[in-house]
C-alpha cells in the first residue's frame, strides 16, 4: 500500500503476480484523477495488480478510505508513506499511523518524516528554509516536523511494536556505500521502519 503514491512507479514494475503482491495506491482523488491522465495519454495500461484508492487524508481518515477497497485484513499489509508526512497536519499523521499499527500482526512500512528545525545546525537550517520556502511558494508548505528524540517512543504508544529510525549517516552507510556517483542523503531527513 502506497500512502501518498503520487507518481510512484512501482505498480508498473511490479515483478510479482496480482496474487503474489496486490499493490494500492492511496492519494488525492484529484492527484489520482491526473495521474491516470498521464498514463493513458502515455499509452500505459492499468496493471490489474494495481487498486486505486482516492483518499484525502485531511478530510477522511484511512479506515474510511480503505472501505471501498477490496483489501484482505486478514493478511500482512506493507506499507509505504515517502514524501508525504512533512505535507500533512500533526493529527493526520498520528490517526493515520495508529490505524496502520492496528493492523494484522506481521504488518510494517517504512515512512520518512522532517526533523524539527530548532533542531538543525545553521548548514542544515540554510537548507532547509530554501527548501521549504521553495515547497510553500509552490502551494505545498510543510506542516509537520518531528523530534527524533521523542519519535520512536510515540511510535511504540501508538501501537508499533518494532521502530527502526535512521538519520542521514545511518541511511548513507546502508543503501549509498560504494557509490560511483557520490549520491547520498544529507541533512534533515530521516527514515523509519516500524512493525506490527
Amino acid at each position: 500500500m502506497i500512502l501518498g503514491a503520487g507518481l510512484d512507479t512501482f505498480a508498473y514494475r511490479n515483478p510479482y503476480t496480482q496474487t503474489r503482491l496486490r499493490v494500492f495506491e492511496v492519494d488525492h482523488p484529484a492527484i489520482q484523477s491526473w495521474k491516470r491522465a498521464r498514463l493513458e495519454e502515455a499509452g500505459i495500461s492499468i496493471p490489474a495488480s494495481l487498486t486505486f484508492i482516492p483518499v484525502d487524508f485531511e478530510t477522511q481518515t484511512m479506515a474510511d478510505g480503505l472501505k471501498q477497497a477490496d483489501i484482505d485484513h486478514g493478511k500482512p499489509i506493507f506499507f509505504s508513506c515517502l514524501g508525504v508526512t512533512p505535507y500533512l497536519t500533526g493529527e493526520t499523521i498520528a490517526s493515520t499511523l495508529k490505524f496502520v499499527a492496528g493492523l494484522k500482526t506481521g504488518s510494517g512500512g517504512v515512512f520518512d518524516y522532517v526533523i524539527s528545525p530548532s533542531l538543525l545546525n545553521p548548514e542544515q537550517r540554510l537548507a532547509f528554509d530554501a527548501l521549504s520556502n521553495r515547497v510553500a511558494k509552490a502551494g505545498e508548505p510543510w506542516r509537520t516536523f518531528f523530534d527524533p528524540s521523542s519519535h520512536t517512543a510515540d511510535l511504540k504508544a501508538s501501537g508499533f511494536e518494532e521502530v527502526e529510525d535512521l538519520g542521514p549517516d545511518e541511511i548513507n552507510a546502508r543503501y549509498f556505500a560504494g557509490r560511483n556517483d557520490n549520491l547520498s542523503v544529507r541533512g534533515y531527513g530521516r527514515l523509519i521502519k516500524a512493525g506490527v
